[in-house]
Order: C-alpha cells, then structure tokens, then sequence
C-alpha cells in the first residue's frame, strides 16, 4: 500500500467536519480512520443531549464533501484500554453455551413455548438446562411438557414457589401480548373496512 498523500488520511484525536451527500454537516473527534476503505470513526456530541455520552458514527468517505481537519493532532494518541481477556473468553463460552442450548431444544422436538418459557426463566436464572424436553431449573425443579404451572415439579421450598412464579407470569404476559395484537388486529380490519 502506498503512503497516504496529504489530506489523504486522518489522526486519531484529530476533530474534522463534513458535508454529508444527505445534506448533514458531521464534526467530531477522529476514533479511527481506515486509509484502505476510507472510512472514518468519528466521537460526536450526544444526540440525546446527555452530557455523559458520545454518539460514534461510521462515514464513509466516497459519501462526503468539504471534509474539513478543525484541529490535528500531532502527538501520538493516548494507548488503547487493556481488555480482560479472561472476561471476554467467559462471556463467549457462556453465548456459545446458550445457542448450543437453543439449538438442542430445537433438535429434541421441544415446542415452540417450550422454547420460549426456557428463555425466560434462563433470563432470571442462568442455571437452567434441557434434559430432553424436560426444563431443569437448578437442578432442583423440572418442568415438564406442556410447560404449565402443574408441571413444575420439585421437593417443596423457595425454589419451586419462584420458579412457579415465573412461569406463571410468563403465560400471563403471553396471553396479555396475544390479546393485545388480537386488538390491533381488529382494530386494523375496522379501519380498513370504513376506509374501503
């Protein structure tokens, strides 16, 4: 690759301004710029006005005009924040954890409110997995098909009375998001009635 001709690349810290091809004029601090595909991370002022956070916004290059550099920096860029990598590793093996469970439970037949109870429940507690198409929660409570309040069945304690509870409300905020798009269902058949 050949060196980049002046004006042809941007310092990180650097604060420039554009001209979108929509019409938008972009200012902000260069976060990092890509010489090859000539795209530009640029830290902005929030757009909900909150003081304490920054908008960033990917441009790119062959979409602006008049791009101009307000102030460069020219000493070199403060170093990168260090990344926990063992925290990044974990919170993969976790993901990777869930989706091999969803695909199980997909593969073993489970229906599709089997499915959704299962991400409910692992919202709130994360030690829950299949065991065939039976939810097992803790392992001290199992769910069985069809996944109802009289299937949890566990010895008697706080842990059955909460995973009770949670399954309750999930069906009962199922059955609330069901009557409401039943509503707006109707709701649209009558608009579209009086509007014919």
């Amino acid at each position: 690759m050949a060196a980049p001709g002046p004006g042809e690349y941007f310092s990180v810290g650097s604060h420039v301004s554009c001209f979108t091809c929509l019409g938008q004029r972009l200012q902000g601090e260069v976060v990092a710029f890509d010489y090859q595909s000539k795209m530009l991370t640029l830290k902005c002022a929030s757009s909900s006005g909150k003081p304490n956070l920054n908008d960033v916004i990917l441009i790119n290059l062959a979409y602006v005009s008049d791009v101009d550099i307000i102030n460069d920096r020219t000493e070199t860029p403060p170093p990168l924040a260090s990344l926990n990598v063992s925290k990044l590793a974990n919170r993969a093996r976790t993901e990777k954890e869930d989706k091999l469970s969803q695909a199980y439970a997909i593969s073993a037949g489970v229906s599709v409110e089997g499915q959704q109870l299962f991400q409910t429940i692992h919202k709130t507690i994360k030690d829950c997995k299949w065991q065939e198409k039976n939810i097992i929660v803790m392992d001290d409570v199992v769910i069985s098909p069809p996944y109802q309040v009289e299937n949890c069945k566990g010895k008697e304690g706080s842990a059955l009375s909460h995973v009770r509870k949670i399954v309750e409300k999930h069906f009962r905020d199922v059955e609330s998001q069901k009557s409401m798009q039943r509503s707006q269902a109707q709701q649209t058949q009558k608009d579209s009635t009086l509007s014919s």
